[in-house]
């Protein structure tokens, strides 16, 4: 998914503050509206001013479940992205998925739609007419220095479900309790999405070399004996081998674990652009508007989205002062 905001904030990752590896530190999602008169609202933890990776994850965009009558669903353009992958998981509902790279590809509940934009791809997504309901996360991993110019590349894999305790986990990127998926990645990840019963309470094995994120999409569950609120990122600092999640009794707990080895990298996010400087964000957003706005090049950085029935997005203006770090 791009990021619509039309006015984005520049984003400078480096080191974030040190948490005590016995607390869990609770990230509250800050509500941000995707365009348009009948926009999509999204619920975003990451990035923000308290924290910005979680390992090599940068971007965290949390919706639904959306009634696609009233809110018009999904409807974005092709738009660019450099320096990340974008990994697309949906609870319900379906999503046209269509690149530069010549893939076509529906997102659907229970399959990874992986996107590499290395050096620079563009894509577009759409509901599907037979969508109703749209609910799901929109993940974004920033891609180490050393492999931040690959050549851009999509893949697709549906990961079988294995259990752990009384919960059911569906790992998408990685491996975590017997289930897994062979996606491609730049730098150690995982990413799973569990299923915890009512009043379960099951212990999940971490890689302590990981720093871990806890997003709740349904239900209530405590990490380690801290409550979490639905929609809200609870973080672990790397040391831990296991982490305990209890649901509560009204209704199982849905939610998803993301954690990496801490990038240890400073990065310039802003728009749909990963650089490692402000020179790097202009020079992308630069050749968007003339290669793909403007018509120059149509085979350039970007490509060309074939089989989308309208325009490209323009990018937002860029602010009149160099980006630079923040908070």
């Amino acid at each position: 998914m791009s990021n619509l905001e039309r006015d984005p904030v520049e984003v400078l990752v480096g080191d974030d503050a040190v948490v005590d590896d016995a607390r869990v530190e609770i990230l509250e999602p800050r509500a941000v509206p995707l365009g348009g008169p009948r926009a999509m609202t999204v619920r975003r933890t990451l990035p923000q001013r308290r924290r910005s990776l979680i390992g090599g994850w940068c971007f965290v965009d949390h919706y639904g479940p959306d009634d696609v009558a009233e809110t018009g669903g999904m409807q974005v353009p092709p738009h660019p992205h450099t320096g990340l992958q974008t990994v697309s998981w949906l609870f319900e509902g379906e999503i046209d998925h269509r690149d530069s790279v010549g893939s076509h590809a529906r997102v659907r509940p229970g399959e990874l739609n992986l996107m590499t934009a290395g050096h620079g791809i563009s894509h577009s997504e759409v509901s599907t007419p037979e969508t109703r309901r749209l609910h799901g996360v929109q993940l974004w991993v920033a891609l180490p220095s050393a492999s931040r110019d690959v050549e851009p590349f999509f893949e697709h894999h549906v990961p079988s479900a294995s259990v752990l305790g009384e919960a059911t986990v569906r790992t998408f990127v990685g491996a975590l309790a017997g289930s897994g998926t062979a996606a491609t990645v730049f730098s150690p990840l995982v990413g799973a999405e569990l299923l915890v019963p009512a009043g379960a309470r099951v212990t999940v094995p971490l890689d302590p070399s990981f720093e871990h994120g806890v997003l709740l999409d349904t239900g209530d569950v405590t990490v380690d004996g801290s409550p979490v609120p639905l929609a809200h990122l609870a973080y672990l600092c790397p040391g831990r081998d296991a982490v305990e999640l209890v649901a509560g009794s009204a209704g199982p707990a849905r939610l998803l674990l993301l954690g990496g080895e801490p990038l240890g990298e400073e990065i310039v996010m802003w728009w749909n652009f990963i650089g490692r400087s402000h020179d790097d964000v202009v020079a992308a957003r630069a050749e968007w508007q003339r290669d793909v706005i403007d018509g120059e090049d149509p085979d350039g950085r970007f490509g060309t989205v074939r089989g989308f029935d309208g325009g490209a997005l323009p990018a937002p203006e860029l602010p009149t002062v160099r980006l630079k770090p923040r908070g």
